[in-house]
């Protein structure tokens, strides 16, 4: 059986392999893109309640042209984490709260930390002296409960 030629000199074999290659690569995605077309509620996986009313609120008042609360859209600033959400800051970063976790976790293994700043203080609850500690105690913290963490670990 000989392959029919289309009139501008491309094969109907490849034309139809084609076809078929872009209904297998992005046909499971069309119900996924139809779905995020037709979503109207900004926060989808958020649970309904205060929190959610609040940032609506907020976002709707912010973007009120001539309101009293209105910000020009270039000067509306959000800072998200890696995994898309709002990045904490207050009361803490989640970094430096995993970090006083660990610290906890690991002191069994390391006695002397009791005795030892910025540790001792993490050890105590002692936040006051913590803070004091400045970037420094913070960087002896992080890089003590991170070295040689595997991802897995992590």
């Amino acid at each position: 059986m000989r392959s029919i030629s289309l009139s501008f000199g491309i094969n109907r074999r490849i034309v139809l392999a084609i076809a078929a290659t872009v209904a297998i690569l992005f046909g499971p995605t069309l119900p996924i893109l139809e779905q995020a077309q037709a979503q109207t509620d900004p926060l989808p996986s958020w649970n309904e309640g205060a929190t959610k009313q609040a940032i609506t609120d907020f976002v709707a008042r912010v973007a009120r042209q001539g309101g009293p609360d209105f910000v020009p859209s270039d000067e509306r600033i959000a800072t998200f984490d890696n995994d898309g959400t709002l990045w904490v800051e207050h009361p803490m970063y989640v970094q430096l709260a995993f970090a006083l976790d660990r610290v906890k976790a690991m002191a069994p293994l390391h006695p002397e930390w009791k005795d030892t700043q910025p540790f001792k203080a993490v050890l105590e609850g002692d936040m006051k002296t913590l803070a004091a500690s400045g970037e420094h105690g913070m960087a002896e913290l992080v890089m003590a409960t991170h070295a040689g963490m595997t991802i897995e670990e992590f």
